[in-house]
């Protein structure tokens, strides 16, 4: 034993086996590709009848729960035996089931008649009923979704644990894959179907039965755009449509429908865009209310009531409705875009397409259910027949018939005997012997008999109908026009044209005051309101710096600053902030963005008016003593640029430069302290922004212009020996006492 139990513990352990390395294809070939499928093909991409696994399982419960004729029942009894096809959890069916409903209001053509609280399609807020409070039946429209089901008109497959039978698509009478909008989102693509209108839907597919080869274009006068549940206008892009329409792929722009209540001054919108809510727009406005970017409107409210929806914006006196409502278009859900992108299984294939190539796809699906529907029939109505001639064989001979049957003595024989009497075969012998006895007079034989003119009449009909193409495609058309007649409603969304909206550029509106800027040498801006000079006007800078301009003007004023590096940026006054004039203000180049690593800074500022003249010029004055003078029409662009590039030469630094609107007097100042004073007018104007320009004054020996200055009265007060009236002069010796500078403003 001690032996045995040493070798038990002296053999050794096996090593696992090595795990084989997978390559990521494979992996995704056989672990991924699977779930990927599975997804798309049962669970979030429709088909072409329209309908995704959820919803068709859903509406097959109903209609064989009687829901299609019978009295409403609870929500809770319908989830439940949904759960037979659809093993999910009940949340997750009453939802799919709350969507299809008529108060949720999501569907042009509700599948489902309700009674309860569903919420609103057009609301994230307004919650849906609990199932045990809420009933449903199934609406009279869905006659068209179920329209021989019941004659083979589809296939039938088990249920996942195969306790019963479930159809594979429901065999749709109208093109509700168009009809009904549809989102599904699965792994890899995705599908959004905007829904259409269903009379013109219909007058479509009839254009493409009697024209398989008809145009888009032909197809785009009957059919001109979507319609949405909620209503709205459609902003018509013929161009964008056309490609939506070909492509199956593109957005569609809609616009909230309103009227202006002039007597009590206050916008009431009535319809807003199905792909956005109530509680979406109602935040928006009330964010730009609180940012102070939409002062015409005082408040805002939703007004749902059971006449349906409406959003109320109370104005401010001597608003203009039409402007406000153009700006909240641009700024608010209340317009929006519906993104499209029609991806379909077709054959279990998911397929992006258009809509020709749609509706001749769901042409071609409802051909084979009409051809099974008709085929089923006329099965049956042959095998009646079948039956009807056997029993205008024993009208000839009722007595014979009953002494047959009479003088049989076993139970079995009576058939064959049936048969051999006659010569008739098992099938009608059946038929005949199981006619009650009541039944075995020449009224009732003759009647039955008569019916056989009608069938064959019928027979005929039916075959005549599956061998021709054109009358199988007149039968749909038929059946087309009866759906349109019975179930057509106008159209809820409106077409505006694109080209006939008014398309104003997007301005942000600014609060307007009067104020002064300050601008100093080193670049800093201070805008100080009027309120705040009252109580001090005086001026102060750092210890390094002094004033270089003062402009009285508005918050709205738009501002030019030329810079030391040849650069033009364009801002408002209302890009800065407002402080004291004790304070330093707003470093410009930081807030213009300017190249600060560069030592970039302002030179000059002047109010711009949007105008660009010939007779007003920009002057520049460089340190290598040349000046030049541009005019201001050479800096006009064709779109609005907050920066503009290479606005002068810069072979030289420029030290200084004006707005010139009329000749005026500048004071250039080397690092000699040598002087002149000249005319602006002296310097000539040139064609080009490139220019070098010429030499203002002499700077031999070293020399370069350090100053210039405009308005220099208070800090040169004695400057008239240094006025020259030719160019490239020489400038006077300055003295220290000369130099009077101010420090304040």
């Amino acid at each position: 034993m001690a032996k045995k139990r040493q070798d038990t513990h002296s053999a050794p352990a096996l090593p696992p086996a090595p795990a084989r390395p997978q390559p990521i294809t494979e992996t995704i070939e056989v672990n991924y590709m699977p779930y990927v499928m599975s997804v798309i093909i049962s669970r979030a991409i429709p088909e072409i009848d329209g309908l995704k696994p959820a919803h068709r399982k859903l509406l097959y419960t109903m209609y064989k729960m009687g829901l299609l004729t019978g009295a409403r029942t609870k929500s809770t009894n319908v989830v439940g035996q949904t759960m037979k096809l659809n093993p999910h959890g009940d949340q997750a069916i009453y939802e799919t089931l709350v969507r299809l409903t008529r108060g949720y209001a999501a569907l042009l053509h509700p599948f489902i008649d309700s009674k309860g609280s569903f919420g609103k399609q057009y609301s994230s807020d307004m919650k849906y009923a609990a199932s045990r409070y809420t009933e449903v039946k199934l609406d009279t429209f869905c006659q068209e979704l179920f329209k021989g089901i019941d004659k083979n008109a589809v296939d039938m497959v088990p249920n996942y644990d195969n306790s019963m039978e479930e159809p594979v698509l429901l065999p749709t009478t109208f093109p509700n894959v168009l009809v009904t909008p549809n989102k599904g989102i699965a792994v890899g693509m995705s599908s959004d179907i905007c829904p259409f209108n269903l009379a013109e839907i219909c007058d479509a597919t009839i254009l493409l039965l009697k024209k398989p080869h008809a145009t888009l274009d032909q197809l785009m006068e009957i059919l001109k755009a979507p319609d949405f549940p909620g209503g709205g206008c459609i902003v018509y892009d013929p161009d964008a449509m056309r490609s939506l329409f070909a492509t199956g792929s593109g957005s569609v722009r809609i616009r909230s429908r309103y009227k202006f209540d002039k007597q009590a001054n206050c916008i009431d919108v009535l319809q807003i865009p199905y792909s956005t809510c109530i509680e979406a727009i109602i935040k928006k406005i009330t964010d730009m209310i609180k940012e102070g970017k939409l002062k015409e409107v005082t408040d805002v409210r939703d007004e749902i009531d059971l006449n349906g929806f409406k959003l109320t914006l109370d104005l401010r006196r001597g608003t203009d409705p039409e402007k406000l409502m153009q700006r909240l278009f641009r700024s608010t859900p209340l317009e929006d875009v519906f993104k499209c992108n029609f991806n379909i299984l077709v054959n279990s294939v998911p397929r992006q397409m258009g809509i020709i190539e749609i509706l001749s796809e769901w042409i071609l699906f409802r051909t084979g259910c009409v051809r099974r529907e008709l085929k089923f029939e006329l099965d049956k109505k042959n095998d009646q027949l079948h039956l009807l001639l056997g029993l205008a064989k024993i009208l000839l001979d009722i007595d014979k018939a009953i002494k047959i049957i009479r003088k049989t003595e076993k139970e079995s024989e009576v058939v064959p005997n049936l048969m051999t009497g006659f010569e008739i075969d098992q099938v009608q012998a059946e038929y005949i012997a199981e006619i009650r006895l009541r039944h075995l007079n020449r009224e009732y034989i003759m009647n039955r008999v008569a019916e056989i003119e009608n069938l064959e009449q019928e027979i005929e009909e039916i075959e005549s109908i599956l061998k021709d193409e054109l009358k199988l495609k007149a039968y749909i058309a038929n059946q087309l026009l009866e759906i349109k007649k019975k179930y057509g409603i106008p159209r809820r969304s409106q077409i505006i044209e694109a080209v006939n909206m008014p398309e104003e550029p997007e301005v942000e509106e600014i609060e307007n005051y009067p104020c002064r800027l300050v601008l100093s040498r080193n670049g800093y801006l201070k805008k100080i309101t009027y309120q705040s000079l009252r109580g001090n006007d005086k001026n102060e800078f750092r210890e390094d710096d002094g004033l270089l301009q003062q402009i009285e003007a508005e918050n709205i004023t738009e501002l030019m600053f030329i810079t030391n590096k040849g650069q033009i940026y364009r801002a408002k006054a209302d890009d800065f902030n407002t402080c004291k004039a004790s304070s330093p203000g707003d470093f410009v180049p930081s807030v213009l963005k300017m190249d600060t690593s560069n030592e970039e800074r302002p030179l000059w500022m002047f109010v711009f008016k949007g105008k660009y003249p010939e007779d007003q010029n920009l002057v520049y004055i460089f340190e290598n003593g040349k000046g030049v003078r541009i005019p201001m029409s050479k800096y006009e662009t064709k779109a609005y640029r907050r920066k503009l590039t290479s606005a002068c030469n810069t072979d030289s630094p420029v030290v200084a430069a004006f707005y010139e609107t009329k000749p005026f007097d500048i004071l250039i100042v080397t690092n000699k302290n040598r002087a002149v004073t000249i005319k602006t007018s002296l310097i000539p104007v040139k064609a080009t922004r490139s220019a070098s320009g010429v030499q203002l004054l002499s700077v031999k020996g070293g020399q370069k212009v350090t100053m210039c200055i405009h308005n220099f009265a208070e800090r040169f007060p004695d400057m008239k020996s240094s006025k020259k009236l030719a160019l490239n002069a020489t400038g006077i010796q300055l003295s220290a006492s000369d130099f009077k500078e101010k420090k304040e403003g």
